[in-house]
């Protein structure tokens, strides 16, 4: 982490100031931010931006594989297998947390990654807030690849709507207002000028669909989906009440759903390198590790962390039926590298991607970053804790 940046923010830091920030950060939006936000952003050093870069790298070049699609045919379950899937996602998220290596050095190490689309749009609007109300630096940015506000939405434009009119693409969710990252939905339709819809609103007419609008039928050419199945999975009769999405339907996603499944937790295992915990699909595991304190077992089918067990056990690993489904992978000891008034606390950053029809591979665009001081990254791990939430990372331009 860049110490000079973090000394610089915190010596001028106040309660007021972040009260401040809150209030720029709602002004104007149509819906109060719903997740907590960070006291602070996150200031990047230069050689650990370029670890982080390296590493991306490392796991696109997998991606990029022939045979990709292959080997990742199991990790679509069928009941969520959709038709028409293109050639590759519209968008990679990398989760990787501020780790201390055996050397003492700071390194980042992959968490997660999922072939999906996440904060977009409020991303930039965080960033900006952050700057003008604790006045970065100019010569930092939240952009890698030399990108600007401008270019980041050009790519962003070029990516989701593609050759279409606003009109013809919907941000579409399960329940889009009532997300808690709707924020972003809206932030990102004030700047593509595309519908925000929810499932419930989609209409079919043949194999096409279509949405409301003053009143008029309007075609969907695009789905820029937001939509995770497991938030509709226990609903068996989720498909009598509105239009079955699982049909052959004349219509492109951006990113089509089966992705969300190829690049995920099951892709860890075909991972390797410096920055990837060692990660092995558990009906794999023979024998069972002796230092099962070193290790997290995972769900494959799960999303925000759900069912994740942190303490391992040998029974748990002999009471799972379906080892097949579950990873076991190194665990991964964040280190509390940023530095709060009142002690270190925990970091994790994703990198995000972008990747329009007609790339020949994807381009690291952006970055989101979460504070923690839990047990795990996340909200229920972090409840009174300030210090910690949703933020950004600032690099040397």
């Amino acid at each position: 982490m860049d110490p000079s940046a973090r000394a610089t923010f915190n010596r001028h830091f106040t309660t007021e100031k972040y009260e401040g920030f809150l209030t720029r950060l709602n002004d104007g939006l149509r819906n109060p931010v719903l997740f907590r936000v960070a006291e602070t952003p996150v200031f990047l050093a230069d050689d650990f931006r370029d670890k982080l870069m390296a590493a991306g790298e490392g796991i696109m070049d997998t991606i990029l594989q022939a045979g990709f699609k292959e080997l990742t045919e199991r990790s679509i379950p069928d009941k969520w297998r959709l038709p028409n899937e293109n050639a590759h996602p519209h968008f990679i998220a990398l989760d990787f947390g501020v780790c201390k290596d055996a050397d003492g050095r700071i390194v980042p190490k992959l968490i997660e990654l999922q072939g999906f689309p996440s904060l977009y749009g409020f991303q930039v609007h965080l960033g900006n807030t952050y700057r003008e109300v604790f006045n970065i630096d100019t010569n930092k940015t939240i952009y890698f690849n030399g990108l600007n506000d401008q270019s980041y939405f050009d790519l962003l434009k070029k990516t989701i709507l593609g050759p279409y009119q606003p009109d013809e693409v919907v941000l579409m969710d399960v329940n889009a207002p009532e997300q808690k990252t709707s924020v972003d939905f809206y932030i990102t339709q004030r700047y593509l000028g595309i519908p925000v819809i929810s499932l419930s609103d989609l209409l079919q007419q043949g194999d096409q669909l279509f949405y409301e609008a003053n009143g008029q039928k309007k075609r969907i050419r695009r789905m820029y989906n937001r939509l995770i199945f497991d938030e509709i999975d226990g609903d068996e009769n989720i498909f009598d009440k509105v239009v079955d999405i699982r049909q052959p339907l004349d219509v492109e996603w951006i990113t089509h759903p089966n992705w969300f499944y190829r690049i995920s937790k099951f892709t860890m295992p075909y991972l390797h390198g410096d920055y990837i915990p060692k990660t092995r699909f558990l009906h794999q595991v023979t024998p069972i590790p002796t230092d099962l304190e070193n290790y997290v077992l995972k769900p494959l089918f799960s999303f925000a962390g759900q069912g994740v067990i942190i303490d391992v056990t040998a029974d748990d690993i002999n009471n799972i039926t379906d080892p097949e489904n579950w990873i076991l992978q190194q665990k991964v000891n964040y280190e509390p590298v940023v530095q709060a008034p009142d002690g270190g606390v925990k970091a994790e950053i994703r990198l995000l991607y972008l990747w329009p029809d007609g790339d020949a591979k994807p381009t690291l665009a952006i970055n989101l970053a979460r504070l923690s001081r839990g047990k795990m990254i996340g909200v229920r791990y972090n409840q009174n804790f300030d210090w910690v939430g949703g933020t950004i990372a600032f690099m040397q331009r």
